[in-house]
Order: structure tokens, then C-alpha cells, then sequence
């Protein structure tokens, strides 16, 4: 079942910091990069100044398998859209689309 849901950039960022595990698969598009992969970890924002959520992912594509960090803060006006299938589970797909 696929769950369609419509977020500004803020909420996509609280989104990730509350449901997004460690080992789901999770897609993101944002500005001309589309960054699909396996979450190796998140690591919070800092302390003092609230900057810096980091989202690692394991890229599964056919020519790069590297490991990227994401600074969701630094990208979040340029998110278009996230995948998110937790567990790695097709049948609990959901799609945030980002609205301005």
C-alpha cells in the first residue's frame, strides 16, 4: 500500500527525525540530485546551534554503492520529494511530496 503525504520542508525534516530507522530503504530528490539508499544512521542537530541534521545513506545505484552524508538542513528549500519504505517493506511505501 502506497501512503501519499504532502509536507513542507520543516515537517519533512521532523518527519525523518521521528520515523526513519536505521537499515530502511529511503529515496530523496532535492534539487538536481536524486540519492536513493539504505539509512546507515542519523545523527542530530547540534546542541548549541540546531544545525546539522545528517542523514547517512548506503547508495544502492548500479555504478555508485558509496556512503553519503546528507545535511537535511543544508538541502531542505531544494527537497522535492522522499521515499520512505521502513524496514526495507514495498508494501509500506511512502511518498512525501514537498510543497513550497
Amino acid at each position: 500500500m502506497v501512503k501519499e503525504i504532502l509536507m513542507d520542508p520543516d515537517d519533512i525534516i521532523e518527519y525523518v527525525r521521528n520515523e526513519v530507522k536505521v537499515d530502511d530503504i529511503f529515496e530523496l530528490s532535492y534539487n538536481r540530485v536524486f540519492a536513493p539508499g539504505t539509512v546507515l544512521g542519523i545523527t542530530p542537530e547540534d546542541e548549541e546551534t540546531g544545525e546539522g541534521l545528517i542523514l547517512s545513506l548506503q547508495l544502492n545505484g548500479e555504478l555508485l554503492n558509496q556512503a553519503v552524508d546528507i545535511d537535511l538542513h543544508a538541502v531542505k528549500d531544494e527537497i522535492i520529494e522522499a521515499r520512505h519504505l521502513p524496514g526495507g517493506d514495498e508494501d509500506k511505501l511512502i511518498v512525501i511530496e514537498a510543497t513550497l
